[in-house]
Order: C-alpha cells, then sequence, then structure tokens
C-alpha cells in the first residue's frame, strides 16, 4: 500500500509575486537564458540590450546621435549614457521599477520603437545587484539606486553643465549570473548591428566609436570581406533595407532586424526576405527556374525593416511574428531586387553564373546521395559504429539539452566510454583511424566516405543542423599527436560542411587527465603539468605518477568521473573572427610554400626529444 504522502492544495499554496520577484524567479521569461558571457546571446549582453535600445530608440525619434557605453571588465559594471530627452524626472523612479510604465505606448513620443512592453529596464534593475539611473533635463537632474529591485536611495539637484540625456549603470547579480564575465567581442558584435541599422548614430564603447555610414552594406561588406563573389547589392528605404551578395559557403547566412533589433530568430521578415529573393531571381532569369536552395547557398544576407506595431515572440524579442505584413513584404521585396538585378547587369550575371553552378553541382550530387544510401541500406538499417542513447534533442520542444554525443578514435577508447555511459543521454560514434580532410573537397566526398556519412547520418544533419539529435557533440580524442590531428580533421569536417553546429555552441572538446598522481590513500588527475607539480608537492614521497597515452588506458571505472558531473569541456568557438575559413585553408589545405616557411619559422623541438 502506498505511502506517498498527499500534499494540501489549499488557499494557503496561492502566492501572489511582485514584479521584481517573478522576474528573479522566472529570469528566462525576460532574457532567455543566463549564461556565463561567453556565449552572444548570455543573458549579461541582453541587459546590456535592453538599456541600449532605450538609448536608439531616442535617436530614432531624432534626439541624440551618440550613446557612450564603458565596461569595467573587472568589477563586472557596465555605464551607458545617451543624450536624448532623458527620463522626466518626476516619473523616474517608476520607468524603472514598475512594469508596464514608459513612454512607448505613446506613438506621439516613440514610433518605430524597440522596446514595446514596459519591461527591459526593469528587469535590468531586477537582475542587479547595484542599479544606479540618472536623468538629465534643463539643466536638473534626478537619481535613484536600487539594489536587486528595491529602492534604497533617491536624489534630485542642479546640473547646468549636463547635457539632456539619461545615464544608467548596473552590476549584474551573481546569484542570477554566477561567475559570469563580459567578453569584449560579443560587446563590440552587438554594438555594430545597432551602428548598421542606424547611420549617423555613434557609439563610443570604452574610448573607441562604432559607427557606419552605409548600413546594411557595411555588415556584408565586413561579413564576406574577402569571400564575395561580386559586390553587394543594397537598398534602402523608410521603412526598408536590404542587402545581399554571394560567397562560396556551403551555408546560408542571415542577419535580420526590426526597428533596430537583431533578431537572431528570424520571423516573418526573413521569410519574406528568401522568398522575394528567389521570386525576384527567377522572374530576371526569365528562361531558367532555379529552386530556392540553389539560390540560396552561399548567400550572406541583411533585412531591416521598421514596423509600428511589432509583435515579438518573447521578451527578448529574437523572432517576428506579424503575418499580416507577409505577403505585401514579399511583393516589395521582389520587385526591388529585380530592380537591382536590372540596375547592375554585369553583377547579375555573375550572381546568375554563382547559381547556375550551384543547380549543376547540386544535381550531381543528388545521384551520390542516392548511391550512399543504397549502400549504407545494403550493409545494414543501423550505423554500425553508433552506440545510440535512449533520449534526443527535439530543439522545438526544448527536450533532449542534456544529450550527447562522444565522438572517439579507436576500440579501446569506445571500450571504456561504452561500460561507464549514461545511456539515457549519451551516445558515442567510434571513428575508424583518421578521418578524411574535407578541406579542399566538394560536398559530394561527404557521402563517397562511408565514415563521415555515417557520422552525418548519426548526427542527422544531412538535410539541416535544425535536426541535430544531441545538444553537445564531443571531440574525445587522445591527447597525442595522433590525438590532436584527428581533432583537427573532425573540427574542419564542422566549420567546412556545418559550420552551424559551430556557431550555436553544440560542439565541444573532452578535456581528460594527462596525469594520475596517487599514493595508497589518495589519487589526483591532472590535466596539466602545472596541476602534475602541484599534486607532487602535496602528496609528498610516495607517490606514483601514470603518464595517460591514450583515452583506451583509462580504465571504464576511472572514465566515469570523467564524463559525470564534474566532466572539463572546451567550447569550439568560432566567435566572430572572420577569418576562420582562411585560417582553416592554410593550415588543413594543400601544402603550400607559405605554410612549409611558417613551419620552419616557428618550429620548436622540445629538450626531450633531444635527449
Amino acid at each position: 500500500m502506498s505511502t506517498t504522502p498527499k500534499h494540501q492544495y489549499d488557499e494557503s499554496k496561492i502566492k501572489t509575486l511582485s514584479s521584481v520577484e517573478h522576474i528573479r524567479l522566472r529570469t528566462g521569461m525576460y532574457i532567455g537564458r543566463t549564461g556565463d558571457g561567453g556565449q552572444y546571446e548570455d543573458g549579461i549582453y541582453i541587459l546590456l540590450k535592453e538599456v541600449v535600445d532605450n538609448a536608439v530608440d531616442e535617436f530614432i525619434m531624432g534626439h541624440g546621435k551618440k550613446v557612450d557605453i564603458g565596461v569595467d571588465y573587472n568589477a563586472g559594471v557596465i555605464t551607458i549614457r545617451d543624450y536624448g530627452r532623458g527620463i522626466p524626472l518626476g516619473k523616474l523612479v517608476e520607468c524603472v521599477s514598475q512594469i508596464n510604465t514608459g513612454a512607448k505606448y505613446n506613438d506621439d513620443v516613440f514610433q518605430f520603437s524597440v522596446g514595446l512592453n514596459g519591461v527591459g529596464t526593469k528587469a535590468v534593475n531586477a537582475l542587479s545587484t547595484h542599479f544606479l539611473v540618472r536623468a538629465y533635463r534643463d539643466g536638473e537632474f534626478a537619481e535613484a539606486a536600487f539594489e536587486s529591485g528595491k529602492l534604497k536611495k533617491e536624489k534630485r539637484g542642479k546640473a547646468p553643465d549636463e547635457r539632456d540625456g539619461t545615464l544608467v549603470q548596473f552590476t549584474p547579480d551573481l546569484e542570477i549570473f554566477p561567475k559570469y564575465r563580459f567578453h569584449e567581442e560579443h560587446i563590440l558584435r552587438r554594438l555594430r548591428m545597432y551602428a548598421y541599422l542606424n547611420a549617423g548614430l555613434t557609439l563610443n564603447f570604452n574610448g573607441t566609436a562604432v559607427v557606419s555610414e552605409n548600413g546594411l552594406l557595411d555588415l556584408i561588406h565586413d561579413e564576406a570581406q574577402f569571400e564575395k563573389l561580386y559586390q553587394p547589392f543594397h537598398y534602402r528605404s523608410k521603412t526598408l533595407e536590404l542587402a545581399f551578395t554571394h560567397t562560396n559557403r556551403f551555408s546560408e547566412d542571415y542577419y535580420s532586424f526590426v526597428n533596430g533589433q537583431f533578431t537572431n530568430d528570424g520571423g516573418t521578415h526573413l521569410s519574406a526576405f528568401k522568398e522575394g529573393l528567389v521570386k525576384a531571381v527567377n522572374e530576371f532569369s526569365k528562361n531558367k527556374k532555379f529552386e530556392g536552395d540553389d539560390v540560396r547557398e552561399g548567400l550572406i544576407g541583411a533585412v531591416a525593416i521598421r514596423l509600428k506595431d511589432p509583435i515579438f515572440e518573447s521578451q527578448t524579442k529574437n523572432k517576428l511574428g506579424n503575418q499580416e505584413i507577409r505577403s505585401d513584404l514579399v511583393a516589395e521585396i521582389r520587385r526591388v531586387i529585380e530592380e537591382m538585378l536590372h540596375r547592375e547587369p554585369q553583377e547579375a550575371a555573375k550572381l546568375l553564373t554563382k547559381i547556375e553552378e550551384t543547380s549543376t553541382l547540386r544535381a550531381e550530387l543528388n545521384s551520390v546521395k542516392k548511391l550512399a544510401r543504397e549502400r549504407s541500406k545494403a550493409v545494414t538499417i543501423r550505423v554500425p559504429q553508433l552506440k545510440d542513447c535512449k533520449h534526443h534533442l527535439k530543439k522545438l520542444h526544448g527536450t533532449g539539452l542534456d544529450t550527447m554525443i562522444f565522438i572517439t578514435e579507436g576500440q579501446s577508447a569506445a571500450g571504456s566510454l561504452v561500460s561507464c555511459r549514461d545511456v539515457g543521454t549519451q551516445a558515442i560514434f567510434t571513428l575508424k583511424g583518421k578521418p578524411l580532410n574535407v578541406c579542399d573537397l566538394k560536398r559530394d566526398a561527404l557521402y563517397k566516405n562511408i565514415e563521415i556519412y555515417n557520422l552525418m547520418c548519426s548526427l542527422d544533419i544531412e538535410q539541416s543542423v535544425d535536426n541535430l539529435r544531441y545538444q553537445k557533440v564531443i571531440l574525445a580524442t587522445d591527447a597525442d599527436v595522433d590525438g590532436l590531428h584527428i581533432r583537427n580533421l573532425m573540427i574542419t569536417l564542422f566549420v567546412r560542411y556545418f559550420d552551424r553546429v559551430v556557431k550555436e555552441g553544440h560542439l565541444y572538446i573532452l578535456e581528460t587527465p594527462l596525469f594520475r598522481v596517487r599514493t595508497k590513500k589518495e589519487t589526483i588527475y591532472c590535466y596539466s603539468e602545472a596541476e602534475r607539480d602541484a599534486a607532487v608537492t602535496r602528496l609528498g614521497k610516495g607517490h606514483e605518477i601514470t603518464r595517460f597515452k591514450g583515452l583506451g588506458e583509462i580504465s571504464p571505472k576511472e572514465f566515469e568521473d570523467f564524463i559525470g558531473d564534474s566532466m572539463r569541456l572546451t567550447p569550439v568557438d568560432m566567435g566572430q573572427d572572420h577569418g576562420v575559413p582562411e585560417t582553416i585553408e592554410f593550415y588543413m589545405g594543400r601544402n603550400t610554400p607559405e605554410r612549409r616557411q611558417y613551419i620552419m619559422d616557428n618550429l620548436v623541438i622540445s629538450e626531450d626529444v633531444l635527449v
């Protein structure tokens, strides 16, 4: 008979939270994920965005052409000062602390604003240990200081030498963002997005001016750099701006904006841009009709719209949901692009040449795909190198976020992993020796190589990275020269053909110990020579040192600790370095005199080798 206690559900269980309590309890509703600052979408950057959004709204309405942003990396403090109209002094406290309070509901004050819900700055306030706001208007100022959303001090006075505007300073709360750290590249990227969308706005970041004169055209030039196959097409009006070009990449890269807000998940405006582009190209080419995939492969595109009443799918405003604008927007984009193609016949010819080449290659690739699938079915209905887990990632449902797959070399390492893994969430894919170097190969090589094809099938990324079956793809190779080479070959595969796996933060490197230092009473695993030396000092006499050369040397019982809760993972991060493809080509591409000379100039021979 069950002895499970029954929980009483009565009036005492009903809670009413204040706005501050709700924001702190349900942080994800307001800023998405918290994170530690290592990723572009981590919460600390959303806090920055919410404050800068207000400064940009002032610029959009014609007030203030400069915003100062200062970051103290050691203290974790951000200061933003705009030169707009300044928050009305008598409503300063309400505007930064009371939900649904603000001027964004008034079309006379703000027309095309980023802020909509009267929530943003209040969330920043509630999620900060210290939050200071100071408004300047007509030679006077008002100031309010908060701690974790609670008002601590107010002050008013004269400020005859200060220009109108608003200053906000905040420190993210360590209870919400433990071990956070601001990364300059993520802040700069976010500020550049504001600059691209607001020509004439200057954002001074720690003394460095971030400014754009040509809007989205500058964005495309910066993102494509030397890869662009023709000069980007660019159009700008009061409510619509777009720019695009092609590269020889195998991916599609888009940047979409609404009212100056970077919508990294796209939405109605981005799908309209894609459809309008395909229709315009097919109308321009007259006798040839291309598939959408052929038109878009290698495309780098950006689209920005101004919309009076945008509907976003969450407070973080990552995706636009206004379906009623789609048909008109598709028609406008189609017309605009077709006109640009007619005005620039030489560049348009280069665009068509690229699309025709892609179409021809895709037709050839389809036949190779068919052969690869038939060959795979003839061998087995399962991938022989995969030891799968019970649960899988389902992005749309938000489930399987704890799933992972280890890509490892050799049967011995795989055997140790299989014996100690969590069968519910941890899968294993075993490589047979060194994988193919795909740096200089065409996509059909992925289908002709059985091992890489099986890996694609295991991850389910053949058609789209959206289908990825695991949250984390973990490279688990030996800590020797061969292991590092295999790791680089796998990174080359993902960067070259499936860069979204890297950009979206799915690819990791498993850090395993290099040494085991132990006595009869204690064992310490060390991940570096420094850790080894510290362990030797700590354990003193009678210690034994083991150097692990391969994963297969680690027993399953020991390995269980290294892939459990204390697992050490290093993310593979491309960051905002646009030179990654060139770097991969230099190190992993065909041998060149330049690479040989680089090796000769930088070769270091260890003294241990000479002994």
